[in-house]
């Protein structure tokens, strides 16, 4: 598996820590979950295996830009997610997404400065997502993923939570500039514990390995269902 690719750009992870900052979030998530239900139809299942509290990493497939705002739905809680640092354009639209707990990234080579970035999330309390197959991708099959969700995991001993989305790929594929109506289906599984760190130590580069190639299987798993579930899958 790779290793995880993106350095971070100028902001503060803990920008989007303000009362405002929090009441914008839940403004956008019930907006969007409207939004999402009517237009999408989007169910969800296996919520229970969501934390009631605590940090935890969500790790989802990723077919479309779709998927970073549905995402939100699978709790009630803030997520703070990594974006492309291309997005950060100076002015209200950075202030924005910081505030909808978003942090720029760059991606490609060694990546210190997002994973520290995300590391800060976690120790923070919070909820963190991070796609694991890096950039959008498309087709039947999880591609290979990038093992920064595992470090992430072994460095703070969170567990990570996979999600499968069906449905997103046909309602905007990647380079698609429309969106369609169509339906929308989260398959949340099992937590997947992080690695096993020695005392004092830092986890084996093999238990990193290991538990991405879990979190594979995991999420070819949960996205061949929830395609079945939006009839888009055998």
């Amino acid at each position: 598996m790779a290793t995880a690719g993106a350095v971070g750009v100028s902001g503060s992870v803990g920008h989007a820590t303000s009362l405002a900052s929090r009441a914008l979030y839940q403004v956008a998530r019930v907006l969007l979950w409207v939004i999402a239900k009517v237009y999408w139809r989007m169910t969800i299942s296996g919520r229970e295996h969501i934390p009631a509290s605590g940090p935890y990493i969500v790790a989802p497939v990723h077919r479309s830009i779709v998927d970073s705002l549905v995402i939100c739905a699978v709790t009630r809680r803030r997520l703070r997610y990594m974006g492309k640092a291309e997005l950060w354009k100076p002015g209200a639209v950075s202030w924005f997404l910081y505030s909808l707990g978003g942090f720029p990234v760059r991606r490609g080579g060694a990546d210190r400065e997002a994973l520290r970035r995300c590391i800060e999330v976690i120790e923070m309390g919070e909820p963190l997502v991070i796609f694991p197959e890096g950039t959008r991708q498309s087709g039947e099959l999880v591609q290979e993923l990038f093992e920064g969700a595992s470090f992430v995991a072994a460095r703070t001993g969170v567990p990570i939570i996979p999600v499968g989305i069906g449905g997103s790929e046909a309602i905007m594929p990647k380079g698609s500039k429309m969106i369609r109506p169509g339906r929308i289906h989260l398959e949340i599984g099992p937590p997947i514990p992080a690695p096993a760190v020695p005392d004092g130590g830092r986890a084996p580069r093999r238990a990193i390995a290991e538990t991405t190639e879990h979190l594979y299987r995991d999420l070819q798993v949960l996205f061949d269902s929830a395609r079945r579930r939006v009839g888009s899958g055998p």
